[in-house]
């Protein structure tokens, strides 16, 4: 008799449940717990959704963080009516949670640098995978400077919520 079976099933389905948990706190927070900003571009939606992205991404690593960002902002696109952006948000945010957990799996040092280190990266994909989406969408390399504000304000109040308490989500899970 095999006694591992059923650790690793229980590990299986703890990980969908975790996924699934992460998809739908981002779907929430991207569509309830935002404020829309009347500026140029497609900069003009600010959401929370990041917030849980994060947590997601340095509390249960790399593969979770892909999988809340790319399913759970590529499900708001879709269900909000902006279904055109879903394609690009799956790649970009995805990429994003990917990277932060990465980063916070594998760099050594002081937790706040290297969380705040991810952040930062972060940032950096999505202001610039953005932009080249909103050129491809819209076929202007002008317009899409008018998102990178609300871009690089999305990020910057994650992290600044995230950062400060992912140890203690860190350690409870």
């Amino acid at each position: 008799m095999n006694t591992t079976f059923p650790s690793t099933e229980s590990s299986k389905t703890r990980a969908i449940v975790i996924n699934a948990l992460f998809i739908a706190l981002t779907l929430v927070a991207t569509m309830f717990i935002n404020i829309r900003l009347p500026i140029m571009g497609n900069g003009g939606l600010i959401h929370l959704g990041n917030v849980p992205l994060f947590i997601a991404a340095m509390v249960y690593g790399k593969k979770t963080g892909a999988i809340a960002g790319a399913f759970g902002m590529g499900l708001f696109d879709v269900i909000s009516g902006w279904a055109i952006w879903s394609p690009f948000t799956f790649v970009i945010v995805g990429a994003m949670g990917f990277v932060v957990g990465l980063i916070s799996e594998k760099v050594p040092g002081n937790r706040v640098v290297v969380h705040t280190l991810a952040v930062a990266t972060a940032l950096i994909i999505k202001v610039v995978g953005y932009y080249f989406a909103e050129v491809i969408l819209y076929g202007n390399w002008v317009q899409p400077f008018g998102s990178v504000p609300g871009n690089i304000l999305q990020v910057a109040v994650a992290g600044i919520i995230v950062v400060p308490l992912v140890g203690r989500f860190k350690k409870r899970a």
